[in-house]
Protein backbone atom coordinates (compact mmCIF):
# COMPACT_ATOMS: atom_id res chain seq x y z
CA UNK A 1 0.00 0.00 0.00
CA UNK A 2 1.76 3.12 -0.88
CA UNK A 3 1.98 5.98 1.48
CA UNK A 4 -0.19 9.58 0.59
CA UNK A 5 2.06 11.85 -0.74
CA UNK A 6 3.42 15.03 1.01
CA UNK A 7 2.45 18.45 0.54
CA UNK A 8 5.12 19.21 -1.16
CA UNK A 9 4.12 17.25 -4.29
CA UNK A 10 1.43 19.85 -4.38
CA UNK A 11 1.08 22.53 -7.29
CA UNK A 12 2.58 25.75 -5.80
CA UNK A 13 0.98 28.57 -7.77
CA UNK A 14 3.81 31.39 -8.73
CA UNK A 15 3.57 33.72 -11.84
CA UNK A 16 7.21 34.82 -12.49
CA UNK A 17 9.79 34.42 -15.10
CA UNK A 18 11.76 30.82 -14.94
CA UNK A 19 15.01 31.21 -13.05
CA UNK A 20 16.20 27.75 -14.02
CA UNK A 21 15.74 26.99 -17.69
CA UNK A 22 13.71 24.09 -16.71
CA UNK A 23 16.85 22.33 -15.35
CA UNK A 24 16.87 20.88 -12.05
CA UNK A 25 18.53 22.52 -8.94
CA UNK A 26 19.82 21.00 -5.96
CA UNK A 27 20.32 21.96 -2.33
CA UNK A 28 24.32 22.30 -2.37
CA UNK A 29 23.73 24.61 -5.72
CA UNK A 30 21.10 27.20 -3.76
CA UNK A 31 24.06 26.70 -0.61
CA UNK A 32 26.39 27.98 -3.36
CA UNK A 33 24.76 30.38 -5.23
CA UNK A 34 22.90 32.31 -1.92
CA UNK A 35 26.27 31.77 0.49
CA UNK A 36 23.87 29.90 3.25
CA UNK A 37 26.17 28.40 5.47
CA UNK A 38 24.95 24.84 5.62
CA UNK A 39 21.89 23.17 4.68
CA UNK A 40 20.20 19.74 6.71
CA UNK A 41 17.82 17.65 5.12
CA UNK A 42 15.59 15.12 7.17
CA UNK A 43 16.34 11.34 6.90
CA UNK A 44 12.56 10.85 6.32
CA UNK A 45 13.05 13.29 2.82
CA UNK A 46 12.71 10.93 -0.58
CA UNK A 47 15.69 11.64 -3.24
CA UNK A 48 11.61 12.75 -5.13
CA UNK A 49 10.80 14.97 -1.97
CA UNK A 50 14.37 16.45 -1.68
CA UNK A 51 14.70 17.51 -5.48
CA UNK A 52 10.87 18.81 -5.43
CA UNK A 53 11.62 20.98 -2.20
CA UNK A 54 15.14 22.13 -3.91
CA UNK A 55 13.40 23.30 -7.11
CA UNK A 56 10.70 24.97 -5.20
CA UNK A 57 13.08 26.67 -2.50
CA UNK A 58 15.07 28.02 -4.99
CA UNK A 59 12.51 29.74 -7.18
CA UNK A 60 11.04 31.25 -3.91
CA UNK A 61 14.16 32.58 -2.83
CA UNK A 62 15.23 34.34 -6.66
CA UNK A 63 11.86 35.89 -6.67
CA UNK A 64 12.05 37.16 -2.85
CA UNK A 65 15.70 38.62 -4.05
CA UNK A 66 14.21 40.42 -6.94
CA UNK A 67 11.10 41.81 -5.22
CA UNK A 68 13.45 43.09 -2.31
CA UNK A 69 15.65 44.15 -5.04
CA UNK A 70 18.60 42.78 -3.36
CA UNK A 71 21.66 40.36 -3.98
CA UNK A 72 22.01 36.89 -3.11
CA UNK A 73 24.04 37.62 -0.17
CA UNK A 74 21.25 39.52 1.98
CA UNK A 75 18.88 36.18 1.16
CA UNK A 76 21.78 34.17 2.83
CA UNK A 77 22.00 37.20 5.49
CA UNK A 78 25.69 37.23 4.99
CA UNK A 79 26.59 33.40 4.84
CA UNK A 80 24.83 33.59 8.63
CA UNK A 81 21.57 31.45 7.71
CA UNK A 82 21.50 27.75 7.43
CA UNK A 83 18.60 26.37 6.01
CA UNK A 84 17.09 23.17 7.18
CA UNK A 85 13.88 20.90 5.18
CA UNK A 86 12.30 18.05 7.03
CA UNK A 87 14.41 18.22 10.08
CA UNK A 88 15.30 20.58 13.24
CA UNK A 89 11.09 21.50 12.96
CA UNK A 90 9.07 22.12 15.91
CA UNK A 91 6.38 19.96 16.79
CA UNK A 92 2.82 21.02 15.27
CA UNK A 93 4.99 23.77 13.41
CA UNK A 94 5.05 24.11 9.98
CA UNK A 95 8.15 25.88 10.02
CA UNK A 96 10.56 27.52 11.95
CA UNK A 97 13.51 30.01 12.93
CA UNK A 98 15.83 29.09 15.45
CA UNK A 99 17.74 31.80 16.64
CA UNK A 100 20.33 29.39 18.28
CA UNK A 101 21.73 27.76 15.49
CA UNK A 102 20.42 30.56 13.12
CA UNK A 103 18.85 28.36 10.94
CA UNK A 104 15.54 28.40 8.94
CA UNK A 105 13.39 25.09 9.46
CA UNK A 106 10.72 24.27 7.22
CA UNK A 107 8.09 20.65 7.60
CA UNK A 108 8.08 18.42 4.52
CA UNK A 109 4.74 18.19 4.72
CA UNK A 110 3.26 21.86 6.04
CA UNK A 111 6.02 24.28 5.26
CA UNK A 112 4.82 25.70 2.29
CA UNK A 113 3.84 29.33 2.12
CA UNK A 114 6.07 30.11 5.48
CA UNK A 115 9.10 30.46 3.46
CA UNK A 116 8.85 34.91 3.78
CA UNK A 117 7.33 34.63 7.35
CA UNK A 118 10.04 32.67 9.12
CA UNK A 119 12.96 34.53 6.33
CA UNK A 120 11.96 37.81 8.05
CA UNK A 121 12.62 36.04 11.64
CA UNK A 122 16.10 35.24 10.22
CA UNK A 123 16.48 38.68 9.25
CA UNK A 124 15.02 40.58 12.04
CA UNK A 125 17.34 38.70 14.46
CA UNK A 126 20.21 38.93 12.55
CA UNK A 127 19.87 42.86 12.21
CA UNK A 128 19.36 43.65 15.62
CA UNK A 129 23.77 43.95 16.56
CA UNK A 130 23.52 46.24 13.13
CA UNK A 131 20.61 48.80 14.73
CA UNK A 132 20.76 48.91 18.35
CA UNK A 133 24.02 48.72 21.11
CA UNK A 134 24.79 46.78 23.19
CA UNK A 135 22.33 43.61 21.61
CA UNK A 136 22.38 40.27 23.46
CA UNK A 137 22.38 36.91 20.83
CA UNK A 138 18.62 36.08 21.68
CA UNK A 139 17.22 39.37 21.33
CA UNK A 140 15.54 40.74 17.62
CA UNK A 141 15.30 43.97 16.26
CA UNK A 142 11.47 44.20 16.63
CA UNK A 143 11.43 43.87 20.02
CA UNK A 144 14.39 46.15 20.62
CA UNK A 145 12.84 49.21 19.00
CA UNK A 146 9.55 48.27 20.89
CA UNK A 147 12.40 48.86 24.15
CA UNK A 148 13.19 52.29 22.60
CA UNK A 149 16.71 50.58 23.07
CA UNK A 150 19.97 53.08 21.88
CA UNK A 151 20.22 52.96 18.01
CA UNK A 152 23.04 52.89 15.91
CA UNK A 153 23.23 55.95 13.61
CA UNK A 154 23.39 55.07 10.38
CA UNK A 155 21.25 55.88 7.23
CA UNK A 156 19.28 52.18 6.43
CA UNK A 157 18.59 52.29 10.46
CA UNK A 158 16.41 55.25 9.86
CA UNK A 159 14.44 53.78 7.20
CA UNK A 160 14.51 50.25 9.21
CA UNK A 161 13.78 52.29 12.19
CA UNK A 162 10.50 53.94 10.31
CA UNK A 163 9.73 50.37 9.37
CA UNK A 164 8.73 49.00 12.74
CA UNK A 165 7.09 52.47 13.34
CA UNK A 166 4.58 51.91 10.70
CA UNK A 167 4.20 48.34 11.79
CA UNK A 168 3.55 49.22 15.75
CA UNK A 169 2.16 52.70 16.02
CA UNK A 170 -0.53 54.84 15.38
CA UNK A 171 -0.36 58.04 12.84
CA UNK A 172 0.29 60.11 15.88
CA UNK A 173 3.42 57.75 17.03
CA UNK A 174 2.48 58.07 20.87
CA UNK A 175 0.54 54.90 20.74
CA UNK A 176 -0.10 51.19 19.08
CA UNK A 177 -2.65 51.26 15.90
CA UNK A 178 -5.15 49.24 15.31
CA UNK A 179 -3.22 46.42 13.85
CA UNK A 180 -1.41 45.56 17.48
CA UNK A 181 -4.51 46.07 19.03
CA UNK A 182 -6.42 43.37 16.78
CA UNK A 183 -3.67 40.86 17.11
CA UNK A 184 -3.96 41.42 20.90
CA UNK A 185 -7.53 40.97 21.24
CA UNK A 186 -7.27 38.11 19.29
CA UNK A 187 -4.38 36.62 22.16
CA UNK A 188 -6.97 37.58 24.75
CA UNK A 189 -10.08 35.59 23.16
CA UNK A 190 -7.19 32.55 22.59
CA UNK A 191 -5.40 32.93 25.86
CA UNK A 192 -2.14 32.96 24.94
CA UNK A 193 0.93 35.71 24.08
CA UNK A 194 1.47 34.98 20.43
CA UNK A 195 0.14 37.17 17.33
CA UNK A 196 1.11 40.81 19.39
CA UNK A 197 4.64 39.73 20.13
CA UNK A 198 6.87 42.12 18.14
CA UNK A 199 8.78 39.76 16.38
CA UNK A 200 5.05 37.99 15.23
CA UNK A 201 3.38 41.00 14.51
CA UNK A 202 7.04 42.12 12.16
CA UNK A 203 6.88 38.50 10.53
CA UNK A 204 3.49 39.30 9.24
CA UNK A 205 3.79 42.60 8.29
CA UNK A 206 6.81 41.15 5.59
CA UNK A 207 4.35 38.70 4.66
CA UNK A 208 1.31 40.57 3.59
CA UNK A 209 4.01 43.14 1.94
CA UNK A 210 5.66 40.06 -0.16
CA UNK A 211 2.24 38.81 -1.17
CA UNK A 212 0.79 41.78 -2.19
CA UNK A 213 3.66 41.98 -4.73
CA UNK A 214 2.87 41.51 -8.43
CA UNK A 215 5.34 38.40 -8.47
CA UNK A 216 3.22 36.27 -6.92
CA UNK A 217 4.80 32.86 -5.12
CA UNK A 218 2.69 30.33 -3.01
CA UNK A 219 5.49 28.57 -1.98
CA UNK A 220 7.02 31.83 -0.47
CA UNK A 221 3.93 33.08 1.42
CA UNK A 222 0.18 32.48 1.15
CA UNK A 223 -2.77 33.46 3.43
CA UNK A 224 -2.33 36.78 4.34
CA UNK A 225 -5.48 37.91 2.77
CA UNK A 226 -8.55 35.04 2.69
CA UNK A 227 -7.16 32.31 5.24
CA UNK A 228 -8.87 31.96 8.65
CA UNK A 229 -5.96 33.33 10.22
CA UNK A 230 -6.49 36.48 8.06
CA UNK A 231 -10.12 36.60 8.98
CA UNK A 232 -8.87 36.40 12.50
CA UNK A 233 -7.48 40.03 11.57
CA UNK A 234 -4.05 39.17 12.48
CA UNK A 235 -2.71 40.61 9.63
CA UNK A 236 -2.59 44.52 8.41
CA UNK A 237 -5.14 45.78 6.67
CA UNK A 238 -6.13 48.50 3.58
CA UNK A 239 -3.90 52.15 4.22
CA UNK A 240 -2.09 51.23 6.69
CA UNK A 241 -0.80 47.79 4.80
CA UNK A 242 0.23 49.70 2.03
CA UNK A 243 2.34 52.03 4.39
CA UNK A 244 4.25 48.76 6.06
CA UNK A 245 5.10 47.91 2.12
CA UNK A 246 5.99 51.19 1.07
CA UNK A 247 8.61 51.36 4.03
CA UNK A 248 9.80 47.82 3.63
CA UNK A 249 10.45 47.99 0.01
CA UNK A 250 12.04 50.96 0.44
CA UNK A 251 14.55 50.08 3.03
CA UNK A 252 15.56 46.97 1.38
CA UNK A 253 16.02 48.77 -2.00
CA UNK A 254 18.17 51.02 -0.52
CA UNK A 255 20.11 48.02 1.49
CA UNK A 256 20.51 46.48 -1.48
CA UNK A 257 21.81 49.25 -3.37
CA UNK A 258 24.27 49.93 -0.53
CA UNK A 259 25.69 46.25 -0.61
CA UNK A 260 26.34 47.14 -4.69
CA UNK A 261 23.51 45.07 -6.28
Amino acid sequence: MSSKPSRIHQPYYRNGPSHRDGADVSFQDIVKIFGFRTVTIGKWVTKEEQQLAANLFFDALCDLMEILEVPEQVISLNNHLSLAFGSGGRKHSSAHYDSRTKTLALAKNAGGGALAHEWFHAFDHYICNKLFVNTKNHQFASQSWLKDNQQIQHGLNIKLSRVFESIFLSSTKSQPNDYVNRCAFADKTLKMYYYAQPQELSARAFEACIQDQFRKNAFLVQGTKQSPEAKLGIYPVDEHRTIISKNLLDYFRHLGHAIGK
